[in-house]
């Protein structure tokens, strides 16, 4: 006989794996020696009264062994001698549709503008120490993509777009421990996805598939409406060359804005998107342990704790975005003049700090001053303010920063609270930087939400300009069945760059889907 039960435990009885049998034993009301089999299925916190507690769900056999855990192992073959697809961005999105174009028995040819995760690394320490910002390898540009040096959380609530146990379990394929299937909102950390990515891609070319880094896309190739290839030249300004292939899935990823203008230029249909834009807010993380776990000090049987929040004030969605519980304000900037911030946590969450974006909603009236900028106005707007939190700052990524409750109020902050953010960071008032259309509702917000959250609206709080990347400023339409540009036969616009996805895993089953799309079109022709 199987069955799933539930144990909701204190922190420390949840630390104590041994004892998870006899629990099980008296809940159903039964011997020990009565369990054949038990194992640990789901795993959450519940934090919503004053004792903290875990949920934790077990498949129990009573008379039988559980059955083996099923794996969905990618079961991969050599494709060098096969039909091409190209693939334009080597983030979760361009990675997972490789996979399942070697399943398919396609070949993919990745194109990267960035560097692999290893060299990428020293253009991050440039970044955060001396303020240089490569526009070809960064945070946001490279192997692995944004998501692989900020964050790698792995919760989505986009089920109904593809087959998230397969994502999470292509990652443990490739290094990631069996707890991201378990865990309620699963992450890997920004130490361990790099080496996760390079394993990836190791596997893609050990079965024929080939990875161009460096290297730039400069145009698409079309006949007839019809995709023939790509034009693209290394990143450092060599010589331009072709790519032959009647296939490309377009996953650059939301900050490719040379792509969306090179769409732009090429009269290939692209649509201004609404997106959102605030800043990155930044507490102790002891205070938020205090004020969601209901303590003085957490636990050492306890996470760091997180919180969200949303909300509608003057008239405009307020939410809490990419909350990083123990983390570090990353900068994110892709091109020298503008400050970008973005925030991610190792694997540990074991930094001093917590940080969450908290931004508000970016819509076409909010546009108008762009308008002549066509489909590009949201990417206009996007550019216009973090140009201007450069300004604020001073130059070399210094970003503009405003306790909270000043930033509220009104008031200049006459000090600024330390930070993770290693560029530095320098008080200025924001309201200087921000349009009006972000600014009163993000005052309105944070007022609400410390009602929420007691502790939360304090001067202990440190605002850092601007959030802007959370979604792309552009839409490239696509057909909902083929998953194929409108006008362009062939072309496959994927994922977050083309307004499709949100996050690793769901940019992850996004190019997994445009890798099936592309070969029903490939076998039509």
């Amino acid at each position: 006989m199987l069955q799933r039960i539930e144990l909701v435990l204190l922190p420390e009885e949840a630390s104590h794996e041994q004892e998870f049998k006899n629990k099980i034993a008296k809940q159903l009301r039964i011997s020990e020696n009565e369990i054949r089999d038990f194992r640990l299925a789901k795993r959450s916190i519940d934090a919503r009264s004053k004792q903290v507690k875990f949920r934790l769900f077990f498949d129990v056999a009573l008379q039988e062994d559980l059955p083996p855990v099923a794996k969905e192992v990618r079961l991969l073959q050599d494709v060098r001698s096969k039909t091409p697809v190209l693939i334009v961005g080597a983030g979760p999105a361009g990675l997972f549709a490789s996979i399942q174009l070697i399943e398919l028995g396609y070949k993919p040819i990745l194109i990267e503008r960035g560097k692999d995760v290893r060299q990428r690394r020293r253009d991050l320490a440039l970044i955060s120490k001396q303020g240089e910002v490569n526009p070809n390898s960064n945070y946001c540009f490279g192997e692995g993509g944004a998501g692989t040096y900020s964050d790698g959380k792995l919760y989505t609530r986009s089920d109904k777009r593809g087959n998230v146990k397969r994502a999470l379990a292509t990652f443990v394929q490739f290094g990631a421990t069996n707890d991201i299937t378990i865990d309620a909102h699963p992450h890997i950390g920004t130490n361990k996805l790099p080496g996760i990515v390079t394993a990836m891609r190791e596997a893609i070319e050990a079965c024929g598939g080939e990875v161009h880094f460096n290297t730039l896309l400069t145009s698409i190739k079309i006949t007839e409406q019809q995709v023939q290839g790509i034009t693209v030249m290394p990143s450092d300004g060599g010589i331009e060359y072709s790519i032959d292939g009647k296939s490309i899935i377009l996953a650059t990823g939301h900050s490719a804005r040379d792509v969306f203008q090179l769409l732009h230029r090429q009269q290939i249909l692209i649509e201004a998107k609404d997106f959102a834009l605030g800043v990155r807010i930044e507490h102790p993380q002891e205070l938020i342990d205090q004020v969601q776990y209901h303590c003085d000090s957490r636990s050492e049987f306890l996470p760091p704790a997180s919180y969200s929040f949303s909300g509608q004030f003057e008239g405009k969605g307020v939410y809490s975005f990419c909350m990083c519980p123990g983390g570090i304000i990353a900068p994110a900037s892709t091109a020298p003049g503008e400050v970008v911030v973005n925030g991610w946590s190792p694997s540990k969450r074991n930094n001093p700090f917590a940080n969450s974006g908290m931004v508000v909603s970016v819509e076409q009236e909010d546009m108008k001053a762009f308008a002549s900028h066509g489909p590009l106005a949201a990417m206009e707007f996007q550019s216009a303010v973090e140009r201007a939190c450069f300004d604020a700052g001073g130059g070399r990524l210094v970003a503009p920063a405003q306790r909270m409750v000043d930033f509220c109020e009104g008031k200049f902050s006459k000090s600024i609270n330390s930070t993770s953010y290693l560029p530095g960071v320098k008080s200025s008032d924001l309201k200087d930087i921000l349009p009006t259309s972000i600014l009163k509702p993000l005052q309105k917000g944070l007022i609400e939400f410390g009602k929420k959250m007691k502790g939360y609206y304090s001067n202990e709080a440190m605002l850092v300009a601007t959030e802007s990347r959370t979604s792309s400023p552009v839409r490239i339409p696509r057909d909902k069945e083929t998953c194929m540009h409108p006008q362009i036969k062939g072309l496959f616009p994927c994922a977050e760059g083309a307004g499709y996805a949100g996050g690793i895993i769901s940019a992850a089953m996004d190019g997994e889907r445009c890798a099936e799309a592309s070969v029903r079109y490939l076998e039509s022709l």
